[in-house]
């Protein structure tokens, strides 16, 4: 059985990013797409009247607040159904013959983890209906989604564009070479160029790195090229994918803790936050 795509949608305006993207990796791997909508507990939750109106008047008006939360919720489900039947459309204008919908109440990033068990990867908008990172939407739940996944997560751009040079950020560190390692042998990748980056200083050890990443995706019939460049990681890899011409990038994420990386910033959100291309990220 051909492992699925989950597909991620929400009404933002990256949506169809989201469904352009699944059908390119759709049509590469053969994965069948399943297109997830969930509605969180904001959209479906009812009104607290606790202290919230006087007692005489609460009880008047109790049964038009909880009406007014009932039609909310219809609402909320009826539109969900809409989003979802639309990306089916999307995906089957672009050949993808093996879509299914699922419409679910609850927390985002708890709903994809219970359905990722049969899936090869998740595909998610850069940012959510608010296009807002300090908003509780899908681009605020990006990061959850990813330290929490087991799968590869693929962040659409804002549009998608035909794919054909990939540059992957190499640290050398465990998610880096389960990268490197899932890249070399994954159909999706077959026929891409690759260039392989290292920000760092000058050594050895780095280079010899460098040259066993390149020996792996070289190994899968890769062309590699390789750099080891001097300077912070998220303004050489910016750099990097200008200077290629990069169309994906693709990254460990996250590897180190969240107190970490309040303190010293994050390379994966910075990288997220200010590539124009889409990202691959491997945990």
């Amino acid at each position: 059985m051909t492992e699925k795509l989950i597909a991620l949608v929400d009404g933002s305006i990256y949506s169809k990013s989201v469904c352009d993207h699944a059908a390119w990796i759709s049509e590469r791997t053969g994965a069948p797409v399943e297109v997830l909508h969930v509605l969180g507990r904001r959209e479906t939750a009812g009104s607290d009247l606790s202290g919230a109106i006087a007692l005489g008047a609460r009880s008047a008006l109790l049964k038009e607040l909880t009406a007014l939360d009932e039609q909310r919720a219809r609402l909320a489900q009826k539109r969900g159904r809409a989003l979802l039947e639309d990306a089916e459309a999307m995906l089957r204008a672009a050949g993808v013959e093996h879509v299914t919908t699922r419409l679910r109440n609850g927390d985002l990033v708890e709903t994809v983890i219970e359905a990722e068990g049969d899936a090869r990867g998740i595909v998610i908008g850069k940012r959510g209906e608010a296009a807002d990172f300090a908003k509780m939407h899908l681009g605020s739940n990006l990061e959850r989604i990813v330290r929490s996944s087991h799968k590869p997560v693929f962040v659409a751009s804002r549009a998608f564009n035909p794919i054909r040079k990939v540059l992957i950020a190499y640290d050398a560190g465990p998610s880096a070479m389960r990268a490197v390692d899932h890249v070399a042998r994954a159909p999706l990748f077959a026929g891409l160029d690759f260039h392989v980056l290292t920000a760092g200083p000058e050594s050895e050890d780095a280079n010899r790195r460098l040259e066993d990443a390149r020996a792996t995706l070289e190994a899968g019939g890769h062309t590699v090229s390789i750099e080891l460049a001097s300077g912070q990681p998220d303004k050489v890899i910016t750099d990097a994918v200008e200077r290629e011409g990069a169309d994906l990038l693709v990254m460990g994420a996250y590897g180190h803790s969240r107190i970490r990386a309040m303190i010293i910033g994050s390379t994966t959100t910075e990288m997220i936050r200010s590539c124009k291309i889409p990202v691959v990220l491997f945990r």
